[in-house]
C-alpha cells in the first residue's frame, strides 16, 4: 500500500535519471505518473513496474495540462534539443494550473547567464523562471555523466579509446542512477531544498588520463584517453547526424571543462540520496558489457 496518497510526474520516464527515480518511488511504495513520447515496449515495462503511463509533448500546452493533473510533485526534464525555453514556460504554467507543489528541474553544471553553450544560458534562464513561480523548486546541476563514457567508448583491436576536447580538465563522473536518488529524494520532501541548485558530482574528481586508468584496471586491457581539438568532435558529431544544437552545446562545454567549470566533488549525492555515489571502476564494472563494443558516438582515428 502507498504510504501517502501523493502523485508524482516523471517526465522522460525512459530516459537515464527518470526511469531510475520512477522505480526508487515505486519501491517506496509512492503513486507515480510516467510521461512518455509514445507506447512501445518501454512504456509497457513502466506500466508493468507500476506505473500509470501518459503519453504527452513537452512542448504540447494541453497534453502537459493532462499529464499534471492531480500531481502533487513533478521531475522535469528536457533533452539537450532545441525547445528547452518554451516547454519550461508550458509546463510552469500547466502545473501552475494544476495546483502542483514541487518540481524537481534538471538543469546542468555549466548553467550560467554568461555561458558560451545555448542550451546551458537557456538551462540558466529556465531555473530563473521556475525560481519566479509558486512551485518548491530544487534545480540538480550535474557534471558530465558517467554513461557518456560509454557513449564516446571505441574498442578497437582489443584495448579501448577515449577521443575527447577535454585537454587536461577534470570532472568526478556522476552515474545516473546516483542523480535518480536524489531526485526521489528532493521530490519526498521538497520542503527543505525550495530554490536550492545542487552540483551533483562522483566521489572522486579526475582527469580523463585518471579515468582510462580506471576502466583499464577494471576491463583488463588498456585504456587510452587522445585528446583531440574541439573543431575534430564537433565535425564527427555532425557527420553522424548529431543535433546542431547538441554539437554547439558540446563544444562550448568542452572549453568550459578546460576552464575548470566541471571540476570539484561535494558530498551531496550521499547526502541527500542516503548512499555514496558510485566510481567510476563501480560504474564499469556493473556496466561491462557495454565496454565490449564501441560506443554510437566514438570519434574515429583519422
Amino acid at each position: 500500500m502507498p504510504h501517502d496518497d501523493r502523485l508524482f510526474l516523471i517526465t522522460g520516464a525512459t530516459g537515464k535519471t527518470g526511469r531510475g527515480a520512477l522505480e526508487f518511488l515505486l519501491e517506496g511504495g509512492h503513486r507515480v505518473r510516467a510521461m512518455v513520447h509514445r507506447e512501445d515496449e518501454r512504456s509497457r515495462a513502466l506500466a508493468e513496474a507500476g506505473a500509470e503511463v501518459v503519453v504527452a509533448d513537452l512542448h504540447d500546452l494541453d497534453g502537459m495540462t493532462t499529464a499534471l493533473r492531480g500531481v502533487t510533485g513533478a521531475y522535469f526534464c528536457h533533452p539537450i534539443l532545441p525547445g528547452l525555453v518554451e516547454s519550461t514556460v508550458i509546463f510552469a504554467q500547466a502545473a501552475t494550473e494544476a495546483g502542483v507543489r514541487s518540481v524537481v528541474n534538471m538543469s546542468q553544471i555549466s548553467a550560467r547567464r554568461e555561458a558560451g553553450s545555448n542550451a546551458a544560458r537557456q538551462h540558466w534562464l529556465c531555473e530563473r523562471l521556475l525560481d519566479r513561480t509558486d512551485l518548491l523548486t530544487a534545480h540538480i546541476r550535474p557534471t558530465f555523466f558517467a554513461e557518456w563514457l560509454k557513449f564516446w567508448w571505441e574498442k578497437r583491436d582489443g584495448e579501448g579509446y577515449l577521443r575527447l576536447p577535454f585537454g587536461e580538465g577534470r570532472h568526478a563522473p556522476i552515474a545516473a542512477a546516483d542523480q535518480s536518488r536524489v531526485i526521489a529524494a528532493l521530490l519526498l520532501e521538497p520542503e527543505a531544498h525550495d530554490r536550492a541548485a545542487y552540483p551533483l558530482s562522483g566521489p572522486v574528481e579526475l582527469n580523463h588520463d585518471d579515468i582510462a586508468k580506471a576502466m583499464s584496471a577494471e576491463l583488463g586491457h588498456p585504456v587510452h584517453y587522445e585528446p583531440i581539438s574541439v573543431e575534430e568532435f564537433s565535425a564527427s558529431g555532425l557527420e553522424k547526424g548529431a543535433d546542431a544544437h547538441l554539437v554547439q552545446h558540446l563544444g562550448k562545454v568542452a572549453i568550459d571543462y578546460r576552464d575548470g567549470v566541471f571540476a570539484g566533488t561535494n558530498d551531496l549525492v550521499e547526502r541527500i540520496g542516503g548512499r555514496p555515489p558510485l566510481s567510476v571502476g563501480q560504474f564499469v564494472r556493473d556496466n561491462r558489457a557495454d565496454f565490449e563494443t564501441s560506443g554510437p558516438r566514438f570519434v574515429p582515428a583519422p
